[in-house]
């Protein structure tokens, strides 16, 4: 009945504003009768269409801002330190186990997914999904493996390389390689080339291909050592290829000693 009532009460809310237009509409034709009314009712037409969408996008930002909050407060408690004694202030908290705050994250991203919709719902999956590894490893690898497939490609990424570091800590090391292939094979800027090349770089050293490791550790750090501006001047090593750096030193020294020195640092002092 509740809902009945609700419902009429916006369709009697409706009447009342079809009635309204129809009569600005019906009084306007008739001042300018014999002017062309299809006109005036034209004109009134794209007049309401505008009102429409001004109110449609005060809500959807309102919806947004709403939604980007309840993400924040996720996140913040998502990255939240672990500490001898638990802290339930909102803007600073603490637990006592990576556990506990596994589980209370998955249940502020889950609001969110349940109440916002895309961006936020894919992407509040994508942290449910990372933390469910914690608590149900099986539900955690099956909620990421279905993200792969999602219709945000960023969301998509991040889900396929977590799937990937997760098949990789599990020793399941041929499929973690194959997830690192296929995202070594992308040019997406969330998980770059360089990031996905070094992951399978450190699996073919744990599966004991030594030469294929040394290969794209040597790739990696060689090819952002010679990376240049678009005026011509080195970029600044990137992680990647300082963390392919101390790899190739462990694995390769040899090979690592054939590489390029390191270019300087532009002097930005004025």
């Amino acid at each position: 009945m509740a809902k009945y009532k609700k419902k009429r009460a916006r369709e009697l809310q409706q009447d009342r504003f079809r009635d309204t237009a129809m009569s600005v509409m019906d009084r306007l034709g008739d001042k300018l009768e014999g002017k062309g009314k299809a006109i005036v009712y034209g004109i009134v037409g794209v007049i309401v269409v505008a009102l429409l969408v001004g109110i449609w996008l005060r809500w959807s930002h309102k919806k947004s801002d709403e939604a980007r909050r309840a993400m924040g407060r996720a996140i913040t408690i998502s990255a939240a330190p672990i500490t001898p004694t638990a802290s339930t202030d909102p803007s600073n908290p603490t637990f006592v186990s990576e556990r506990d705050r596994a589980q209370r994250t998955i249940e502020e991203f889950q609001k969110v997914a349940v109440k916002y919709g895309d961006p936020y719902r894919s992407e509040a999956q994508y942290f449910i999904g990372t933390n469910q590894l914690l608590l149900d490893r099986n539900q955690g690898i099956a909620t990421l493996s279905e993200l792969t497939k999602n219709s945000n490609a960023e969301v998509a990424t991040l889900a396929k390389f977590a799937l990937g570091q997760a098949k990789e800590a599990d020793g399941k090391l041929d499929e973690a390689a194959q997830i690192y292939r296929e995202l070594a094979s992308q040019t997406g800027t969330i998980i770059t080339p360089e990031t996905a090349n070094l992951r399978l770089a450190i699996v073919y050293d744990k599966q004991g291909k030594k030469k294929e490791a040394s290969d794209l550790l040597f790739n990696i750090i060689d090819g952002s050592r010679k990376a240049k501006d678009a005026e011509g001047n080195p970029l600044p090593e990137s992680a990647a290829s300082r963390e392919a750096s101390k790899q190739l030193q462990r694995i390769d020294s040899a090979r690592y000693a054939q590489l390029n020195p390191e270019s300087p640092s532009p002097d930005l002092s004025f």
